[in-house]
């Protein structure tokens, strides 16, 4: 197959899908656009702010993209090569990640814009509310601590060509005047009624005059600091952004920044489908990855993961991502102007980023030897795009460069979303109102990756392992079986209202026997570490957490076949509570 044929085959796929079975899925839940939303009946200016869906997608799309769609379809096409990747990440998105998307932001719309949590509260019982709610907070850490952590690792690493700049310092100049500008953009806005098309027309271009000054003005922390661990010094830096920006009104910072960070996706698409043609047409560029690895099915030789299930835990957000249930459910319900909209936002977001992996991983298609990190892989594969889309006017240094910042860009767009979500979380779990409660939740929803992150790293092969990669794992176990548990909570919702449950039952089921499958597996391996007298630290958190989730989900889907039992009511339960 050429490269060009690979992206022809995914776009088209993807596009059907989202006319035929999304239009499916807007019927199934029978949206309507004329109905007052959360974000309309709520409007606070702060949480609640309605957006169109020009504005909404872009956000949203940033939010729940990040690093995911690129580290896990790299790491899986390593691993297992990059058939069995390409379709997941292609009928898990259609099947599984776009109806989970989907259906939690309407169940979130139709509930105040409530968290996924709240219809768990209202269908099953209060326990499992509480369970539901602690699953998600610890979720959410993990996905920060796993994302800072690597956004530090991208701000220190060395040039991966002998004669460049270093690019981690250039692109923590970069990523620092990306952010200023999205303040600046989101204060001209508010305060001078500067509009959305001029906004973008403005500040877009400034954004890559910010991607162009990195290289000539570096910012090495390192040197800086004389700090023998830079990497952790921007782990802290980067949760100290977290806790500002988690409490700024979405218009200053999050909804400007979004939709930079959108436009930035948008671009890498561009860029990438184009270096695709120019490239393939010119023979400058094809596929010598191999498209099957060796690995082993179910693991019994021990020399590679096992395909089953590691392939559906590796690639997340490019497929199913938990993760994207608490965006819908947390930042998204409280903008969506229409409920029409979802059918966009939703499935059309989750679709969009499905066509992301797949460049993601086009990225580790067309190089013989990947360099050993997800980010720099990336970053390789862009540049050569970038180069053949220009037809040589941009060198692949340049373009490198472009490709590592919007690698931080992405991360950086989903650690404040998602610490300002575990704070409605946390609030949400202690009750805290007002200013100190949203301080207070969100000082402690920091203090554990800050504190997870100084450990010591543990060593593999005489060489240190970063902290992001020892959590990778886990973190894509504990984001799919939450991806797991909110089709659970939705199934249930749709049982108790006597409706079908068809569209979200199986893929909840498929997906909760692949994590909890994974988990049993990481079990195994802690084991084996604490046999050999290999656990570090870091390890013995990660079994730790696996335990703990263990026994949440099973509690969880147990609570939820005793409702199954039950025959759903002749009439709903109560009106669904729509703003009016």
């Amino acid at each position: 197959m050429s490269l060009i044929l690979f992206l022809a085959v995914s776009g088209v796929v993807l596009a059907l899908a989202y006319r035929w079975y999304g239009r499916l899925l807007a019927r199934f839940l029978e949206l309507d656009g004329t109905v007052r939303t959360p974000a309309h009946a709520r409007r606070d200016g702060l949480d609640y702010e309605p957006a169109r869906t020009s504005w909404l997608l872009p956000q949203h799309f940033s939010a729940i993209a990040a690093a995911g769609p690129i580290v896990g379809p790299i790491l899986a096409a390593t691993y297992f090569g990059w058939l069995p990747a390409w379709l997941w990440i292609i009928f898990g998105a259609i099947f599984i990640g776009g109806v989970h998307d989907m259906m939690t932001l309407v169940a979130s719309v139709r509930h105040d814009a409530k968290s996924i949590a709240e219809v768990v509260r209202r269908y099953m019982n209060r326990r499992s509310y509480i369970l539901f709610l602690a699953f998600i907070w610890i979720s959410l850490v993990y996905v920060i601590i796993a994302f800072a952590d690597v956004t530090a690792g991208t701000f220190v690493q060395k040039a991966s060509v002998a004669d460049a700049a270093a690019p981690g310092p250039a692109v923590a100049t970069s990523s620092i005047l990306y952010l200023g500008l999205a303040i600046a953009m989101g204060f001209c806005m508010r305060r001078f009624g500067l509009g959305e098309g001029k906004a973008q027309l403005i500040f877009l271009p400034l954004v890559m005059l910010a991607i162009i000054a990195g290289p000539h003005l570096p910012f090495d922390l390192g040197a800086v600091t004389g700090s023998a661990r830079p990497q952790l010094l921007w782990d802290y830096l980067l949760l100290g952004y977290c806790f500002l920006a988690a409490l700024s009104p979405v218009w200053l910072l999050m909804q400007p920044r979004g939709a930079l960070g959108g436009y930035f996706l948008y671009v890498i698409v561009v860029v990438g489908v184009l270096g695709v043609i120019v490239g393939g047409l010119s023979g400058n560029v094809a596929i010598v990855a191999p498209a099957v690895s060796q690995a082993d099915l179910f693991g019994f030789t021990g020399a590679t993961p096992p395909l089953l299930p590691v392939l559906f835990i590796t690639i997340a957000c490019g497929a199913c991502s938990g993760f994207h249930s608490i965006v819908a459910s947390g930042t998204t319900s409280k903008q969506l102007d229409r409920e029409t909209d979802a059918r966009a936002v939703g499935y059309g977001g989750m679709l969009l980023e499905s066509f992301l992996a797949c460049l993601s991983l086009a990225t580790v298609m067309i190089l013989a030897k990947p360099t050993g990190r997800p980010d720099l892989t990336y970053a390789d594969g862009v540049g050569i795009f970038m180069n053949q889309a220009t037809f040589g006017l941009i060198s692949v240094d340049v373009a490198r460069q472009f490709g590592l910042l919007c690698f931080a860009t992405f991360v950086f767009d989903t650690l404040d979303a998602c610490t300002r979500l575990a704070r409605y979380v946390m609030m949400e779990l202690t009750g805290w109102t007002g200013r100190r409660g949203m301080i207070f939740a969100t000082g402690l929803t920091l203090l554990l990756p800050a504190l997870v992150v100084s450990l010591p790293p543990a060593v593999v092969g005489g060489q240190p392992l970063p902290v992001w990669r020892a959590f990778w794992n886990l973190f894509g176990t504990s984001n799919q079986l939450l991806a797991a548990l909110a089709l659970l909570g939705v199934t249930v919702w749709l049982h108790r209202r006597g409706r079908p449950v068809w569209i979200t039952l199986g893929p909840t089921i498929f997906m909760l026997v692949m994590t909890l499958w994974s988990l049993l597996i990481s079990v195994q391996t802690h084991l084996g570490r604490v046999r050999t007298g290999t656990a570090a630290a870091v390890h013995h958190v990660e079994f730790s957490v696996v335990v703990l989730l263990s026994a949440m989900a099973v509690w969880l889907v147990v609570e939820a076949l005793l409702l199954a039992r039950q025959r759903p009511p002749a009439a709903p339960l109560v009106p669904e509570p729509r703003a009016a």
